[in-house]
């Protein structure tokens, strides 16, 4: 074993990584996607979590897990100890980090958006902190022409001067041109990737960037994994959950990545709000999310415009005719001062929930507390933090309790909750309340000076007090 991994994350690897480095596991021993949640969720329910596999008492907890998954094949995972600590070795040496669900530092986006289906395990190379700054998720078809990628590399130079991360997936075409007109603009950008993560970190150009603190890339694949159709299509998830709004610059009908990603996030997640190119050459695929639900990119000039994408909900219906936005044409551009033309009552989509997921949320910890606290695999969150939150939820109902109390403990939990900035959606979830119930507490929390909206990045914040205040 290594011992710069957590004892959780260990496990975790040694269950569902492939380990490539050693060509020692098929993979179908491994554990999916799917078999690992249930087994985190049995592990939750018997008080026990990942790292207890790899304790003395091990083979007594892998029998108690036997309902969900066979005892020799776990024993058989967990024994690969010699090889996890030669890949970790590879790794290290080209700077790649590693972190699961179990770890403090595991991006709390993803965790309040994805739930238990956020990844296991992520890899990386970068600044982490570049995966909590939302920013602007630009996607697009991998086959584009030059009118396309010098117009993708401009949206993203202005995500650049506007201070906003751009987020995309590193493929070629779309990705990458919106990724180089941010990154050649001096602003920062996380990259994620659906494979070959260890090559594009080893890259000279990438070295530098990566070193600069500009630019994060990360996936929830192998390192070595080379590409595959399925997972460049779970990715996309990713880069919508790490994001705070959305601009898809080209897709194909009814196929592709690109469509399935964008389609999933109008249809089902509904994490961020989804534009579609508004000018130029017309797209079937374009045409096809607009009447999906996708909004008209407003085409900002201006870095003023630009924020103004910002503020639009994800439930924002799609914008009308009478817009004045010459959608799929080669009018001229909307002007520099023109706004989304969205509803002034907008109204938030509420968080999704995953299958069978449990009432406490996975993501109310707080990122100084010891590994064996912040495992969500064993317990999502602290017991006098959910008893309250739940007692608020039903205080319409009963007046047993004193509102103030509730308000305590709802104050306490939100602080915690806001170790980095989050938005109203995403404490909604944290706290498993609806956004409007939400909005009206971190609005008094706000006024009581507690709390404070920011812009760079997005969301709430605990409001620093200042000396001699």
């Amino acid at each position: 074993m290594t011992p710069d991994l957590s004892p959780n994350t260990q496990a975790i690897l040694l269950l569902t990584a492939p380990l490539i480095a050693g060509r020692g596991t098929a993979s179908s021993d491994l554990l999916t996607p799917g078999e690992y949640k249930r087994l985190a969720r049995h592990l939750r329910e018997i008080q026990r979590q990942p790292a207890d596999l790899l304790s003395p008492d091990a083979s007594e907890i892998m029998h108690a897990c036997q309902p969900v998954i066979d005892e020799n094949r776990l024993q058989k995972l967990l024994g690969r100890g010699f090889l996890l600590s030669q890949v970790v070795e590879r790794w290290q040496a080209r700077a790649i980090w590693v972190v699961s669900r179990a770890d403090a530092e595991y991006p709390r986006r993803l965790k309040a958006r994805l739930r238990e289906d956020a990844p296991a395990v992520l890899y990386g190379c970068g600044d982490m902190a570049l995966l909590e700054t939302g920013g602007l998720a630009v996607v697009g078809s991998r086959h584009v022409d030059e009118a396309l990628t010098d117009y993708t590399m401009a949206v993203g130079r202005l995500a650049a001067r506007a201070g906003r991360t751009l987020v995309s997936g590193g493929a070629k075409g779309i990705d990458q041109a919106a990724m180089r007109g941010a990154l050649e603009a001096g602003g920062e950008v996380c990259g994620v990737l659906a494979d070959s993560l260890e090559k594009t970190t080893m890259n000279r150009e990438h070295r530098n960037l990566l070193l600069d603190r500009q630019l994060v890339l990360i996936s929830p694949y192998d390192p070595s994994a080379g590409f595959n159709v399925g997972h460049a299509m779970q990715r996309n998830k990713l880069i919508y959950a790490l994001a705070d709004t959305s601009l898809v610059v080209s897709s194909d009908l009814n196929k592709g990545g690109t469509w399935s990603g964008a389609v999933e996030q109008l249809d089902k997640l509904k994490f961020v709000p989804v534009f579609i190119r508004s000018t130029g050459e017309s797209s079937t695929g374009l045409e096809g999310l607009r009447k999906k639900g996708a909004l008209p990119w407003p085409n900002p000039q201006d870095v003023d415009a630009f924020e103004d994408v910002f503020n639009v909900s994800a439930s924002t219906p799609t914008a009308s005719p009478q817009t004045g936005l010459a959608l799929f044409s080669n009018d001229e551009p909307t002007p520099a001062n023109a706004k989304p033309a969205v509803s002034e009552q907008r109204k938030t989509a509420p968080s999704p929930q995953a299958e069978s997921e449990p009432s406490a949320p996975v993501d109310v910890i707080s990122a100084t507390q010891p590994t064996a606290d912040v495992s969500e695999e064993l317990s999502p969150v602290r017991p006098e933090v959910v008893a309250p939150i739940d007692a608020a939820k039903e205080s319409t109902q009963s007046a047993s309790i004193p509102a103030e109390v509730l308000f305590a403990a709802v104050r306490a939990a939100i602080q915690q909750l806001l170790s980095v900035p989050m938005k109203d959606t995403e404490i909604a979830a944290g706290l498993d309340v609806s956004s409007a119930q939400a909005k009206v507490w971190l609005q008094r929390l706000v006024d009581e000076g507690i709390l404070e909206k920011q812009k760079k990045p997005a969301g709430y914040v605990v409001k620093q007090k200042r000396l001699f205040e």
